[in-house]
């Protein structure tokens, strides 16, 4: 390119994209992103515009098939798509629909009177990003027929049978020079899918993988039915099966308020944090909204009035706050809404400024109602109100407590605490260690210039099991904040972590290679999520490697970190003069073996702990709870973070 080129900037530079062009070009605005959140969400979209045929009164079921080839098939019994000729666009109206950004029967209020595909952009979207698509109708006695490839169509909507079925069948394949992954997760799917069911009442909804078999050949090894005649009492019900309930049945609360159909189910549990999950015409909208607003200050005005005229709160002497009121709820706030206004195609936050008043006057309504006719229902909430609150006080003076240690002199520190030399953060790391005899040899191999020790005093407090204030209250968590030097509130937030006095970058926890090891690997793991999520979303958490063999035959030896590591040794070393050694725990080995093993940073094997699969969370929940409570459920529905350790 010539410099005139470059600096020659007129109308020739401008670039136009029409019809579908936009949309294969910047995929990530119309879905997210174009990883498996945005390929998962192409199916959402499709089955959106099924569940809004169901929000109009003419669908009752949903089929959702993963096929061998990872394509999709959604199909309904609808009225499907109109195929008759459209009069401004003189084609087909299913191809103008499949075709054409901004088009659908989402902008007429007499064809849908709520919708959560609003944009219309949503089912054209999924057709721009798909290699292939195919559209069958079921309409009037007949079959219409329209094929797609990146968005175009291959020949014109056609009639190719006769049927007593309607409804629509949607196939898409995604476009893999597009998406980055292409193959679909049914668990995610399924999830999606048992939402949906439990979010409309009545429907069937349906979804079966064609990609595994049984040993039969023909039946799907994974195929699931949903179908709620209770709907968001039945939500409820599933997302706190595991948890203790306050009371016996939930909460329920539908009506309309200003034209905008309104359900809400909330049930009191004895746990301690907030589970609020909200939607706007099905689509679950993460990030809240003017509905979720409505619904938090509804709640709180009504309770705090029935405390005032119940007398309890007079007598507790305690300050009540907005978030004392939702400790322990687990709510879901559906509402139906005519115009919507998200935040962008996505819809992760309702702006509708008018649904906030709606929901605001049905829930102090009809919570009103409940309160002055279960009044011991109502007591337990007050009282799960107050313990709340003083908790809170509680864990305010802990965290003073703890912030007011100084990290920096001698006199501040923890009294095991073998400290490095240096003081930049950037090269310092710290272990803690089980045991005092593990730390004694830890504090011998170590590296003082830059290694820190910190013994640990037996297994630390599970914080999953108590609340807030007790955990600040317990010495041994008040030493590892003193030892890192970091407190708890920021200008931003009093409840995150304040990192910027931090005094090592590497955290490192080294225990035994046994199960109280991995116990208390579970334990510190805990309360980093809970406490400390900033120091692993940074990487700054690690698990070291301990070996669990020491093979040795004359002078050569060698470290085993598997049994398969030690086959392997025995094999090189053949069958004669062999000595193996079972380390069974890091007391045993002494301060040369240790820092070969799990403190030299060159021969090391440390394992980074990252913020992000939930499978981990299932044996760390398992070790915690117990193996026979289901636990990626329930963590999830939970909103827990948990983590996935990359080896």
């Amino acid at each position: 390119m010539t410099e005139e080129q470059k600096t020659n900037y007129s109308a020739s530079n401008i670039t136009v994209l029409e019809g579908l062009e936009a949309v294969r070009v910047r995929p990530a605005m119309y879905i997210g992103d174009v990883n498996e959140r945005g390929l998962h969400h192409l199916v959402y979209e499709v089955v959106d515009n099924s569940i809004d045929e169901a929000l109009a009164g003419y669908c009752s079921r949903i089929d959702v098939q993963i096929n061998p080839d990872n394509s999709i098939t959604v199909e309904d019994n609808g009225r499907g798509i109109p195929v008759d000729m459209h009069e401004k666009e003189h084609r087909s109206a299913l191809e103008v629909v499949m075709t054409v950004l901004h088009a659908g029967g989402k902008f007429n209020k007499n064809s849908y009177k709520v919708s959560g595909g609003l944009h219309g952009v949503g089912v054209s979207c999924v057709n721009a990003l798909s290699d292939h698509m195919i559209v069958n109708v079921y309409r009037d006695g007949k079959i219409y027929q329209q094929e797609y490839s990146k968005g175009k169509p291959l020949y014109a909507v056609k009639e190719v049978g006769t049927t007593d079925k309607r409804g629509t069948k949607v196939t898409f394949h995604p476009d893999d020079t597009i998406f980055t992954v292409t193959e679909y997760k049914y668990d995610t799917l399924l999830d999606r899918m048992r939402e949906l069911a439990y979010l409309n009442k009545g429907i069937e909804i349906n979804i079966t993988d064609l990609r595994e078999f049984k040993e039969d050949g023909e039946t799907p090894l994974r195929a699931d039915h949903f179908y709620s005649e209770k709907g968001l009492r039945d939500f409820i019900a599933y997302l706190d099966e595991n948890r203790e309930k306050l009371m016996p049945e939930a909460i329920y609360i539908e009506g309309e308020r200003k034209g905008i159909p309104i359900e809400i189910a909330m049930q009191y549990n004895t746990g301690y944090s907030e589970n609020l999950h909200s939607y706007v015409n099905n689509i679950n909208t993460h990030e809240g909204g003017t509905h979720l607003a409505g619904f938090r200050s509804g709640l709180t005005r009504t309770l705090k009035a029935y405390a005032d005229r119940s007398g309890l709160l007079q007598k507790a002497k305690v300050e009540i706050t907005g978030d004392d009121f939702r400790e322990g709820l687990t709510a879901i706030i559906s509402v139906k809404v005519a115009e919507p206004q998200f935040e962008g195609q996505t819809k992760t936050k309702l702006g509708n400024a008018e649904v906030r008043g709606a929901v605001d006057e049905a829930v102090s309504e009809m919570l009103e109602n409940y309160l002055e006719e279960h009044p011991n229902e109502a007591h337990t909430i007050v009282d799960k109100v107050i313990l709340a609150a003083r908790a809170r006080q509680a864990a305010r003076k802990a965290r003073e407590m703890v912030q007011r240690s100084n990290v920096f002199s001698s006199a501040g520190m923890p009294g095991k605490l073998a400290d490095c030399q240096s003081n930049d953060p950037a090269e310092c790391e710290i272990f803690f260690v089980e045991g005092d005899s593990a730390g004694g040899s830890a504090k011998q191999g170590r590296d003082r210039r830059f290694q820190a020790i910190l013994p640990l005093r037996g297994k630390i407090l599970n914080v999953e099991k108590v609340m807030r204030h007790r955990a600040f209250e317990s010495e041994a968590i008040r030493d590892i904040y003193t030892a890192l030097g970091v407190t708890v509130g920021t200008p931003e937030d009093p409840q995150a972590l304040n990192l910027s006095k931090l005094r090592y970058h590497k955290v490192i926890i080294m225990t035994d290679a046994d199960v109280d090891g991995a116990h208390i690997d579970t334990l510190m793991l805990t309360f980093f999520f809970r406490y400390m999520p900033e120091l692993i979303e940074n990487g700054y958490v690690y698990l070291a490697t301990p070996p669990l063999y020491l093979v040795k035959k004359g002078n050569k030896q060698v470290y085993c970190w598997t049994e398969d590591d030690r086959e392997r040794a025995l094999l090189e070393f053949g069958d004669k003069g062999i000595h193996v050694q079972r380390y069974k725990g890091l007391g045993e080995m002494n301060s040369d073996q240790l820092r070969d093993t799990t403190m030299d940073p060159e021969g090391r094997q440390l394992r980074q702990v990252t913020i992000e699969n939930a499978a981990s969370a299932d044996r760390i929940f398992s070790l915690l709870m117990g193996d026979d409570v289901p636990p990626r459920r329930a963590f999830i529905e939970a909103n827990a973070t948990y983590a996935n350790i990359d080896a």
